[in-house]
């Protein structure tokens, strides 16, 4: 999966924003100012996601390509690479999993608005 695959998918969930929060290098995809994804924008090897954590845990069990969070909490978040030997389909599902929970987080008021 290539990083205008994965962008094109997120770029209709409804609050959707980016940026470039820790330099030129890392991309941050965001639901209400708060990040449901992380990734590099230039390689795009892997992305980091959000989980809920007991689904966290069986993903690593099952795939190789799935992992705690690099650089994030490892309880809550996984890393998933994009080579392929995790399938587009869950990587996309995973994002949005990612998506939900964040949005989930935000108050409701603000989950609301973005309906």
């Amino acid at each position: 999966m290539t990083l205008a695959e994965f962008r094109e998918h997120c770029l209709s969930k409804p609050g959707f924003s980016e940026d470039l929060p820790f330099g030129p290098e890392v991309l941050a995809f965001r639901v209400g100012g708060k990040i449901f994804a992380l990734m590099d924008v230039d390689l795009f090897v892997s992305v980091n996601l959000k989980c809920d954590p007991e689904r966290a845990l069986e993903l690593r069990e099952r795939y190789a390509g799935i992992t705690p969070g690099y650089h994030m909490n490892k309880q809550h978040w996984n890393t998933v690479v994009t080579d392929g030997s995790v399938p587009a389909r869950l990587l996309l599902e995973l994002a949005d999993h990612s998506y939900d929970l964040v949005r989930s987080s935000l108050p409701k008021k603000q989950r609301d608005s973005l309906a």
